[in-house]
């Protein structure tokens, strides 16, 4: 957390108020920390189907998954807890103990598979070999360069924010395609951040350079 610039009175300039004087420049952004935490367990994630925009709830597992949670980020002291609006990454967020706080942000929904929703990719490849959500179009969906306008606009809000330590309930490929913004303003990176259910991971600042802190922790 930033610590708040010092005020203190000179010889030549006596300072006779009996308030602390407030900070006038704001927290620098690579104070910033966030965490990204991905849903628990859903029946469509444990098989492996594309869950996009589908509203559907988590397993018992999956809520097991996130009470677990609850002694990790209880630690913590978060500014601002951020959820998609989707039931499985609200679901996480209040059963790890933060729904007191939850605001809903619509640009952290999951990916828009559009035709591939509720398709598993072996499935998928049968048809079409070699294809990759990362590099193929996604008909009547979302492709990868609105998912990464989507995770850039969010994450240029956050840098804005006086806000120091943000929680971030959302999906496993947006959670990537915004790790890979992070890193490098570049969703294809997300590619290669393995992410799975009710993992935790921190992203902040070495120096001035946006960095990846953790990744994929899991709450056991």
């Amino acid at each position: 957390m930033a610590d708040a610039l010092n005020t203190a009175a000179t010889p030549d300039t006596p300072n006779h108020s009996s308030k602390p004087t407030e900070p006038t420049t704001p927290a620098s952004p690579a104070s910033l920390e966030i965490w990204l935490i991905r849903h628990g367990e859903t029946a469509w994630s444990r098989t492996g189907q594309h869950t996009g925009r589908t509203d559907i709830p988590l397993t018992e597992h999956g809520q097991e998954q996130a009470r677990a949670l609850v002694p990790i980020l209880a630690k913590q002291r978060f500014d601002r807890v951020l959820s998609s609006p989707l039931v499985r990454a609200a679901e996480t967020c209040r059963l790890a103990g933060l729904g007191d706080q939850m605001e809903i942000a619509p640009d952290a929904q999951e990916w828009d598979y559009g035709i591939y929703e509720g398709r598993k990719s072996h499935d998928i490849r049968a048809e079409q070999p070699d294809w990759s959500i990362w590099r193929d179009p996604m008909p009547k969906g979302e492709n990868l360069a609105a998912i990464q306008a989507r995770a850039m606009g969010l994450m240029q809000q956050l840098l804005a924010s006086p806000a120091r330590r943000v929680a971030l309930f959302s999906h496993g490929h947006f959670l990537r395609v915004f790790g890979g913004c992070w890193a490098g303003d570049n969703a294809l990176l997300g590619a290669h951040l393995l992410l799975d259910t009710a993992c935790v991971s921190v992203l902040g600042f070495d120096k001035e350079t946006r960095a990846i802190k953790h990744w994929n922790r899991p709450a056991q």
